[in-house]
């Protein structure tokens, strides 16, 4: 009966990581500067989930947030902006700000995904918790 519990537990954990990482990437969509303090904007982040065999018994397991990764490989948007302090000077790309390459229809819809993800997973332990009192109420 905890096991249910704590399966739902790691998932929530997991879902909201997951969150956390979407809403930084709404956050920096217009965002040209990186971590870094340079030209370089910022890099998207997306959650990697994984199995936690350790939470949940007889062939039941949570799950974990195995990494947090960036999308390094992401072509930045670039827009004309001569006169921006990070424009390039030379170039192809001479001009232009380069922009973090994020998709607000994406995220808003990982967004979506994960909060139903989230409410599925309270359902689950209202449920549990609801059969735990039923059956004290069997045995009593």
């Amino acid at each position: 009966m905890f096991s249910a519990l704590d399966i739902s537990t790691s998932a929530l954990v997991a879902q909201r990581m997951r969150m956390t990482a979407i809403a930084s990437n709404l956050a920096n969509m217009t965002t040209p500067l990186g971590e870094d303090g340079e030209g370089t904007p910022y890099q998207p982040r997306f959650v990697v989930f994984q199995t936690d065999t350790s939470v949940g018994r007889n062939g039941a397991a949570g799950v974990r947030v195995s990494s947090v990764e960036t999308d390094d490989q992401a072509e930045p948007k670039w827009k004309y902006q001569p006169g921006h302090p990070l424009a390039k000077k030379d170039g192809p790309h001479a001009g232009f700000v380069a922009y973090p390459n994020i998709n607000m229809m994406t995220e808003m819809t990982d967004a979506l995904e994960a909060s139903r993800a989230y409410e599925a997973n309270l359902g689950a332990m209202e449920i549990t918790k609801d059969l735990a009192q039923q059956t004290l109420r069997i045995l009593a």
